[in-house]
Formats: C-alpha cells, structure tokens, sequence
C-alpha cells in the first residue's frame, strides 16, 4: 500500500498531456459485448478501472489484448456467466455490463456495483428502462438477474437525468426489436462517444448529446475502430492545478469546448485562460476572486470537478459558496482540507469557504477518487511536505500521475506505509 509524498510550493510550469476518457472507457469497453467480431478501442487512459474491465470480458469469455493505450477485444465466443461479487464490487461502472449482456445475450446477472462512497446513487432508472425494453428485473442475494424473452422498442422517460441510466438503456436498445425513444437524456460529451461507437458498429442513433435519443433496433452489430474523446475531468483538474499554483501550463490534448463552464469560472476569479483548438494556456499572475459556484448535469458546472474546485477556492480572497446538487455526499476532502488549515464549514448540500488560507502540509488520506485530486492539489499549494494515502482511488481515474506532475515540475513521490500505517488506515 502506498502514499504520496508531496513537498509543496513550487510553481508549476510547462506542457501536460491528457488522456483518454475514463467516463467514456467504462462504457465504451462494456459496448464491445455487443459486437460479433473483433472491437479495437484507442486512446484508453491507463487506468486501473480499464485493467478491470478487461479482466471482467476474459471472465465472461472475450479475449482481451491491452497493451499501450489499446484495447483489442474479441467478443465470438462470450457467454452470459454471472458475475456476482469479486472485481465487479470495485468500480461503479461496471453496471455498464448490465445493459450491454442483456442487449446480447437477453440475460445477465451483475453483482451491485462499487466505485467511490459519494451516498445513494442508485440504479433505479436503469432498471424502470431494462423494463420499460421488456426485462424482468430483480435483486437476489446482492446482485442483479437480468432476464428477457426479448427485448423491444419503448419510450422511456427518464425521471432524473442520469449519463448512466441513458447509455445503459442505449446498450440494451440497440438490438432490440423497433424504436427506442429515450426523453430526458443526459447529454455529455461521453454519451456522444458511446453513441459513436455504437454507429460504427451498425447501430441506429439519433439525438445523442440532446435530450431525446431514438435508436431504431438492428439484428446485429459488428467490430470497428473507435478513438476516446480526451478527459475533459482530467483536463479540468490540470486546469485547476494550473490555476492554483501554475505560471504558464498549457493543457495538451483536450476539446476547450467541453469545459466551458470551468473556463467560465476560472475568468470570474482572475485566471488568464488562452483557448486554442486542442488545448488551453493557464497564466497565472494576478491576485484571485471568490466566487460561487453550483454543480449541474452537462453543460453544467461539472460534480466531478467541485472537490478540487474548492481546494482553489480557499486561495481566493473573500468567502465562495460551492453547492453540489448531484452527489450530497462529495464534501469527505473538507475535513482533510481543515487540517491543512483551510478555512472551510459544510452546511447541508453547499461548503462555505473562507480564503486565503496558508495551507500546511498534513498527513491526509483520500475517501474517493475526486477528493483525492482535490488534496493533491493542497499539497502542492500548502507550506511543507503533505503525505496522502487512499492512493487506490486516485489511481482510478489518473494516469501517469506523478510523471505529468514532475514534468510539470512538482517535488512528488510514492513511498510504501509502515505497517503501522496500514493498520491505522484498516481501522
């Protein structure tokens, strides 16, 4: 088990690579399911939640070849086996295989997905559209039986607007019998993705990236190559760790168009943001603003950047609101940031944050992926050396972590725990 051992401090400077989206390859890999000869999917972040996906396909029969941003996945000779508990208990999307086996094989069995603790993010419109396409749905003994004679065409309205709900519905859609109209769709960037790939792959959508996708059923799906959007949550974070403690940092590999409501903030506080066609420039020279700031489903203030947000925010003068209508659980990183001496309180769904604060280096441990970017951050900012543990989650959702950030000239390094640190964090 390892920590992150950051000396804070030194300015940042330089270029920073963003990969591919992890919010889309959990997704994208599931989709492959659907296929009938070979899918090749490109631009894959090297992530652990990746190297799971790839190990739940071979478990269901698929041979997987991952190897330098690659995925080759052969999915001739995959069968419906149930996947209960083990690796599906790890990552949150896993409930992608839900859709993607039922659209296949008419049957599934998947045990309730894991990821981070960000309270009640339940399934229950996936399920009302598993239905709604024919399914019978129901919950044995901690996992999900997926069961359908066949699937067809409905309408679907979404109740709340869910990016999971809508590609899971998509996944089992597309081989279903006549139309499907999905109302109330999410419209992020990563169901843009899904929905391409699935088109090269001989499906029939319209409307993705609007709030009513039509998808016209079709008897088969076969294999093609498919390139991930960039990151746009990865760029966001660089972007803020620019914003934080950068001079110049420009933000390589992203679609600026994807986190205009980040942009938009970043210029109410004071930043300098260059927009150009595949990249940004943070400059970072002048004295920064508070401001509020209230996450919303796309093209929205995004939930998945709120927690690093307010690390950058106990830098600015005056005091800033952060609400976070989407996960009311996603305030774990305000504690850890008080013992960094930031000044920051939460009242029900909104954090209160009093700046500046003089950060000091801590001992801080990261209770879920985002929370963990937002105290990497810190350290880099606070006074003194800052060692963060629950490295599990960070490793997640970034790649190459500690490579970007030493190339961007961060003082940052990995160090094994003591036993006795272990059982600390056990207990």
């Amino acid at each position: 088990m390892d920590k992150l051992m950051i000396e804070g401090g030194y300015p940042l400077e330089g270029t920073v690579q963003i990969g591919g989206a992890k919010n889309s390859a959990v997704a994208l890999i599931p989709a492959a399911i659907l296929a009938d000869s070979p899918v090749t999917i490109d631009n894959l972040p090297a992530i652990s939640d990746v190297e799971l996906l790839a190990e739940l396909l071979r478990e269901i029969g698929g041979e997987v070849q991952l190897s330098d941003h690659e995925m080759t996945i052969q999915p001739e000779n995959m069968f419906s086996m149930p996947l209960p508990n083990g690796r599906v208990k790890q990552l949150r999307a896993s409930y992608y295989l839900m859709g993607a086996m039922l659209g296949k094989f008419k049957k599934a069995v998947i045990g309730l997905p894991g990821g981070c603790n960000l309270g009640p993010r339940p399934i229950d419109q996936h399920i009302k559209g598993f239905e709604a396409l024919g399914a019978r749905v129901t919950n044995e003994q901690g996992a999900i039986y997926l069961r359908a004679d066949e699937l067809k065409g409905a309408r679907i309205y979404l109740d709340v607007v869910s990016v999971g709900a809508t590609i899971n519905i998509m996944l089992a859609a597309v081989l279903a019998k006549g139309q499907t109209v999905i109302e109330n769709a999410a419209k992020e960037p990563e169901i843009i993705d899904v929905a391409t790939l699935l088109t090269n792959m001989g499906a029939k959508i319209k409307g993705a990236g609007t709030n009513v996708i039509r998808i016209d059923g079709v008897e088969s799906l076969h294999g093609c190559r498919h390139s991930i959007i960039p990151d746009r949550i990865e760029a966001g974070t660089y972007m803020i760790l620019a914003a934080a403690i950068g001079q110049k940092v420009v933000v390589d590999n992203i679609i600026p168009y994807h986190v205009e409501s980040l942009i938009a903030k970043l210029r109410e506080m004071g930043v300098s943001v260059e927009e150009r066609d595949d990249q940004v420039l943070i400059s970072n020279h002048k004295a920064k603003t508070g401001v509020d700031i209230k996450t919303l489903v796309y093209p929205g203030f995004p939930t998945d950047l709120q927690q690093p947000f307010t690390t950058l925010l106990t830098q600015a003068e005056g005091s800033s609101i952060v609400t976070d209508t989407i996960y009311n659980a996603r305030f774990k990183h305000i504690d850890e940031l008080r013992r960094m001496g930031a000044d920051v309180k939460v009242e029900g769904r909104s954090a209160i944050i009093n700046g500046a604060s003089a950060l000091q280096g801590a001992k801080v441990r990261a209770s879920d992926l985002r929370a963990g970017a937002a105290l990497l951050i810190a350290g880099l900012m606070a006074d003194g050396v800052t060692e963060l543990s629950g490295l599990e989650h960070v490793d997640r959702g970034y790649e190459n972590l500690e490579e970007k950030l030493v190339g961007l000239g961060a003082r940052i390094w990995r160090e094994q725990m003591s036993e006795e640190e272990r059982e600390q964090v056990k207990s």
